[in-house]
């Protein structure tokens, strides 16, 4: 139980975490690609089908696709926003 505690704790620190989801995936399969796809729409609130639009566009990566559903970005801005804040996405939503 500790060592799940200092886990979660790391994850949160480097930023991949947000809204208590563990964002800062690439979905590889149908089952993270369905995972990934709640998690957008959880994230987000948009619908699925949104969601696997925004994912397909993103290659399967969580954080560009909810960047892109909240601020209507396109791909490459969105990757190009995380990467100015070093893979934050709270940070990029906030600046």
């Amino acid at each position: 139980m500790v060592l799940n505690m200092i886990s979660t704790g790391a994850m949160v620190k480097f930023g991949k975490v947000y809204q208590n989801l563990m964002v800062d995936m690439k979905a590889t399969n149908v089952k993270l690609v369905d995972r990934a796809c709640r998690m957008v729409v959880e994230a987000t609130g948009i619908g699925r089908e949104e969601a696997e639009t925004l994912l397909e566009q993103t290659d399967f990566e969580v954080k560009p696709a909810i960047l892109m559903a909240l601020t209507g970005l396109d791909a490459a801005a969105a990757r190009e926003k995380l990467a100015a804040h070093q893979g934050f996405l709270r940070a990029a939503l906030e600046h």
